[in-house]
């Protein structure tokens, strides 16, 4: 206890030292994607012999100490900060800057906090995890998300309404009501940075994210920017050409398991190339959609190149309609515990781009999320 208490202190030092973190100057993106040429590099990896220890639910606290991480750039944030602040037990942080997010976290661990509630959209979930995994590992406090971001798929999974507040979620804390989710891990093979997040796409999945955010700019968020995004994306690529960006794809070898075993790659189109890659943990999603079918865990859904009459059946398939057909159109959809993949396109984490490079897919760390 000592020696972590140690560890705690020299990371609120060192957070309190250089404040830089990223290179980005804010710490949360409220516009269209920007790729962050160095940030997964910024957390270190966790070591691949930490154990992974199955988690039931926890006795729920007498008098929870709930530390709350707001981010200033949500859309959802504006006076919420000031009522948090006025409830007992109640610490609370804003930090401007991904760099900021380590100190706090370890300042919440020394404060000995019994749930971290998030208040943002997934991106701050994920920038949360990604600065907490080298602190907490496989033993976080229990987690709550306060839905008010532009993109909020996480909270889908976990149900929590909209207008769900800290006084709900402290309320769910001493009733006990929680959920178990392990994000999945994205592992930078060139540098072993770490990025920690729940829904990750590549291919078409970028353009459709960046047409998301132009969504954004017009005033639709959350389901309904993905109903408009998903119906002009599946527009242009029923009828556009193969020189139309959603039709292009991107470079990328797709490997899977311990073996790592070669993706297999249908006969219509370029086979160095997918027209989309989606890989994530959570298991409910908008709409009641099942884009993985009835699978769990680490899940991955590849389109090969998209063939109009694959592209005509996305809606069945978006609603869990699973036939041997579509392998032999491109459509390929399993369960796994490792994917590799060599990118020669940029990645989506939680709505943010990243590098193209050669990066490793695994499950996370079980989390215990409060929920309603």
């Amino acid at each position: 206890m000592a020696r972590r208490r140690d560890t705690i202190r020299s990371e609120i030092a060192r957070a309190e030292s250089s404040r830089s973190g990223c290179s980005m100057a804010a710490g949360y993106s409220a516009s269209a994607p920007r790729t962050q040429e160095k940030c997964i590099s910024a957390a270190p990896a966790r070591s691949k012999d930490a154990p992974l220890m199955p988690l039931s639910p926890s006795a729920p606290p007498a008098s929870p100490k709930v530390g709350v991480i707001f981010n200033p750039r949500s859309h959802r944030n504006r006076t919420s900060r000031a009522a948090a602040e006025a409830l007992p037990g109640v610490v609370v942080a804003s930090p401007a800057m991904r760099g900021e997010l380590r100190g706090v976290l370890a300042d919440f661990a020394e404060r000995g906090v019994d749930c971290i509630v998030i208040s943002g959209g997934d991106g701050t979930v994920r920038d949360v995890l990604t600065a907490g995994m080298p602190l907490f590992g496989a033993d976080w406090p229990l987690l709550a998300v306060l839905p008010t971001g532009k993109t909020n798929a996480l909270n889908v999974d976990l149900g929590a309404p909209k207008n769900w507040t800290l006084e709900g979620v402290i309320a769910a804390i001493a009733d006990g009501r929680q959920v178990v989710r392990r994000p999945l891990v994205v592992r930078d093979l060139g540098d072993g940075g770490e990025l920690v997040g729940f829904v990750f796409g590549a291919g078409l999945f970028t353009v459709a994210i960046n047409a998301g955010q132009d969504a954004h700019r017009l005033g639709a968020f959350d389901s309904l920017a993905i109903g408009a995004t998903a119906g002009w994306g599946l527009l242009q690529t029923l009828f556009g050409s193969d020189r139309n960006v959603w039709r292009r794809g991107a470079p990328m070898r797709v490997r899977l398991g311990q073996d790592g075993r070669e993706l297999p790659h249908a006969a219509k189109g370029d086979p160095q190339r997918r027209a989309l890659l989606l890989a994530s943990t959570i298991e409910g999603f908008s709409f009641g959609m099942k884009p993985f079918g009835a699978r769990t865990g680490l899940k991955l859904g590849v389109i090969d190149h998209p063939r109009r009459r694959l592209m005509a059946l996305i809606p069945m398939i978006a609603a869990g309609w699973d036939r041997p057909l579509l392998a032999r159109l491109g459509l390929h959809r399993c369960e796994t515990d490792r994917i590799l993949l060599d990118l020669g396109g940029r990645f989506i984490l939680d709505g943010e781009a990243f590098p193209e490079g050669s990066y490793e897919l695994t499950p996370g760390p079980p989390l215990r999320f409060v929920v309603p």
